[in-house]
């Protein structure tokens, strides 16, 4: 049986609706929680060892690469938890329209903006 539908392999040209996006970028910030985790541990270990390595803890907190790298890690779970809470209202019945789901998927996404430039600022 010969099956007639075109085939579309180019990536490119895939159009994915916002609530798609919002759900693989929801899976991808877990990945990048559970590796994020492992830098937050290591330097919470360095500040609990003692008085000295607590110090040099804090002073590595200052170095801009660390920085960024412990910023993109709350980004990660600024945006897992916008997502999982959408998810969770999703679950609950509410919002099950294409409509709706897009619109809570933009909201999720502008609310997670948000607070990643003010987690931006506050570690700044």
């Amino acid at each position: 049986m010969k099956d007639n539908r075109p085939v579309n392999l180019d990536i490119h040209t895939i159009w994915m609706p916002i609530s798609a996006i919002t759900s693989i970028l929801h899976r991808i910030s877990g990945i990048a929680i559970f590796f994020g985790v492992a830098v937050l541990l290591y330097l919470l270990d360095g500040s609990l060892s003692s008085a000295e390595s607590f110090e040099k803890t804090q002073l590595a907190l200052q170095a801009p690469l660390l920085k960024v790298v412990v910023w993109l890690v709350l980004c990660g779970f600024i945006y897992h938890t916008c997502a999982g809470i959408r998810h969770l209202i999703m679950d609950m019945g509410l919002g099950m329209s294409q409509l709706a789901g897009s619109r809570s998927a933009t909201v999720a996404i502008i609310a997670s903006v948000i607070l990643m430039i003010l987690a931006g600022v506050w570690l700044w």
